[in-house]
């Protein structure tokens, strides 16, 4: 299956963790100048927050991917930012997980939904220092 995005260790495939939606919102930070007679101009003084949401799908009964769920889950806990990578090999930065969302719909017989979607809200931190890409992610196998 062909590969949509990578979050660190964690791959959003068609199935089975299905990605169907990614926003991206991106922030400049400015201070004004207060001036006399006419409005303060504005002075750039860096980059702003930068966020992005992923939203996932989910169908457990048919292709599994729960484990994916926990994986993530994981990553938001150790708190640091792992690398992001489009499915076209486009590096996005480093992001850390702000927060899981996990809603089950249609609930089966063990108590699981049939449906179960996850939404994954990012926040853009600086890699990590002192090790390599493949220790950072090995370290959440």
């Amino acid at each position: 299956m062909s590969v949509l995005a990578q979050l660190g260790s964690t791959q959003f495939e068609i199935a089975p963790l299905n990605a169907h939606e990614f926003s991206h919102d991106g922030n400049a930070d400015y201070v004004e100048k207060p001036v006399v007679g006419r409005r303060p101009p504005l002075e750039f003084v860096g980059e702003g927050t930068d966020t992005r949401t992923i939203s996932c799908r989910l169908f457990p009964e048919r292709f599994g991917g729960l484990s994916s769920v926990e994986g993530l889950q994981k990553q938001r806990q150790s708190g640091k930012a792992v690398p992001l990578m489009r499915g076209d090999g486009r590096a996005l930065g480093w992001y850390a997980i702000e927060s899981i969302s996990v809603k089950d719909t249609y609930i089966g017989p063990h108590g699981v939904g049939k449906v179960v979607e996850v939404e994954i809200d990012l926040i853009r931190g600086d890699a990590a220092g002192g090790g390599s890409i493949f220790s950072i992610i090995g370290g959440f196998i």
